[in-house]
């Protein structure tokens, strides 16, 4: 091929992006049609976190982003159209099976042959509307009563005419209050109502039992083939526990350039305190020192103040405690080296610089009245915004009841996937090639710093109760001499610790806690 034909060639292939509407118009079109972002996501082949990103004014790209202009449009169009008495009207079953008859039915409307999981709240729904199960009545979606009715057996009243709302010569009489005698139903909250314990998917489960399917029974293959989808599985996870949620994940909002990275290889400016301290001397004698391992660090640390939507810049000096973000802040002087680390972890440059909203608040606490060991931090400016401490509680719980019937089972398989889990969905939400559904910096220092948060106030709490704190490190190591056992639960679960080694120091073991 000649150059020019090269040239004509590039052209005949290249094409122009096609625009799509502000990020805002997005989301409008999508909720004027009463269309959850799981719908949309579903019929592009993307996650529902993709979705918000691009409701957030992310830019898809390639042929996704002519398939949600094409939906965008055909939304729009759809907006434009005058209301027809047809489309205003009640639906019944009678009209929805009319509807879905014909191939051009306007709402695509059809009644199951069995009742399936509804898209929106997981309960039993008798309709499909565009290929989805979901219930036609907002009222009747996720209803306990709604439920009752379409679970309960058809009975017969004579030929040929049969009805579920009809009591059975034989049915187990029900009490004014709505129970029933028997064992007691477990229950879950799902927004702001409940369900059936039961009646809840395990995700976790099921992606075990058919990993372990798929490997014949091989532990090892399995573990492997569910550690390498646990990013994705995670994902998968935390949208199906927001469901129902307060607050929408903003999964790619702007980031200030405190938050990014200085070079392809380098790091932000986000001081995330990790401390790697020892006790530089110990009393005089001999020291049994325990090294305690501190589980689920970063599963407990999930839970923190995460900031909800777009950081917003501040110079205010005065900590507010409804927002979360980023600070650059003056640390305070840390006079207790010699038997407590500094919250701020080691640094050796002096000045001004940038911590999260968990170092931020553990240095007030212990500049506060009940502490006293230091200064409150001055504060110069902030990103921050509103904030909450539960937005991935949910997520957590899941997580952590799936680990912790793991270890009751000894499920190693289980134990191991879950870890994967979370480990790997903080490492990744930062700027990383392999999560593409979550972009959020600020969390994933957040988290980070409240795993080191939680290490440091383990190391304090050990020393109020008067043992000797030898040695910090990381998010999950703590070292400490006398009588544990009476301050720290011993076991694998997530407010426990286990003994990672044990050791002497002084006397004939020789000196030194740094050894």
């Amino acid at each position: 091929m000649t150059g020019f034909e090269a040239i004509d060639a590039l052209l005949a292939e290249s094409r122009q992006e096609v625009e799509l509407p502000p990020a805002e118009e997005r989301r409008a079109l999508r909720e004027s049609l009463n269309l959850s972002r799981t719908q949309v996501a579903r019929v592009l082949g993307v996650g529902p976190s993709t979705v918000g990103g691009w409701e957030s004014g992310r830019e898809p790209a390639g042929e996704v982003r002519e398939r949600y202009a094409y939906f965008l449009q055909g939304a729009r169009t759809k907006l434009e159209e005058p209301a027809s008495p047809q489309k205003s009207a009640p639906v019944d079953e009678s009209s929805a099976t009319a509807e879905s008859e014909g191939p051009g039915g306007a709402d695509e409307v059809e009644t199951l042959p069995a009742s399936e999981a509804c898209v929106l709240c997981g309960h039993p729904a008798l309709h499909q509307v565009a290929g989805f199960p979901q219930h036609l009545d907002p009222a009747e979606c996720g209803g306990p009563d709604e439920l009752l009715r379409q679970a309960a057996p058809a009975t017969d009243l004579g030929e040929g005419v049969r009805t579920a709302d009809a009591p059975s010569a034989t049915a187990t009489p029900v009490p004014s209050g709505g129970l029933v005698s028997g064992e007691p139903v477990k229950v879950v909250p799902v927004g702001r109502r409940v369900q059936s314990a039961a009646e809840v998917p395990d995700r976790i489960g099921d992606a075990v039992t058919a990993a372990l399917a798929a490997h014949a029974g091989d532990v090892e293959a399995a573990t492997a083939a569910l550690v390498r989808r646990a990013i994705p599985d995670a994902m998968a996870l935390l949208d199906e526990t927001r469901k129902g949620g307060r607050y929408d994940i903003v999964a790619h909002p702007w980031i200030p350039d405190v938050l990014r990275k200085q070079t392809a290889r380098g790091a932000d400016q986000i001081w995330e305190a990790r401390p790697k301290w020892f006790r530089p001397e110990l009393p005089a004698g001999r020291h049994e020192v325990t090294a305690l391992d501190i589980n689920g660090a970063y599963l407990s640390a999930l839970k923190t103040h995460l900031p909800i939507g777009r950081l917003e810049h501040s110079t205010d000096s005065v900590h507010d405690r409804r927002r979360a973000g980023v600070h650059l802040i003056t640390p305070p002087v840390w006079e207790h080296e010699a038997v407590l680390p500094n919250p701020l972890g080691n640094r050796d440059e002096p000045g001004p610089l940038w911590v999260t909203e968990p170092t931020l608040r553990l240095l007030l606490r212990m500049s506060g009245p009940d502490h006293g060991l230091c200064d409150p931090p001055v504060i110069h400016e902030s990103f921050t915004s509103g904030a909450t401490e539960g937005l991935l509680e949910k997520f957590r719980v899941a997580l952590k009841d799936a680990r912790d019937r793991a270890i009751v089972a000894g499920d190693e398989v289980t134990f191991e996937y879950v870890k994967a889990m979370y480990s790997k969905f903080v490492a990744t939400m930062g700027e990383s090639n392999y999560n593409r559904e979550l972009y959020r910096p600020d969390w994933m220092h957040l988290i980070r710093s409240q795993a080191f948060a939680n290490l440091w106030m383990k190391a304090y709490k050990a020393y109020d109760e008067g043992l000797v704190v030898v040695r910090a490190m990381g998010t999950d190591e703590l070292h400490v001499s006398g009588d544990w056992r009476g301050v720290f639960p011993e076991g694998r679960g997530v407010s426990e610790v286990k003994v990672k080694d044990t050791y002497t120091v002084g006397g004939d073991a020789g000196s030194g806690a740094g050894k």
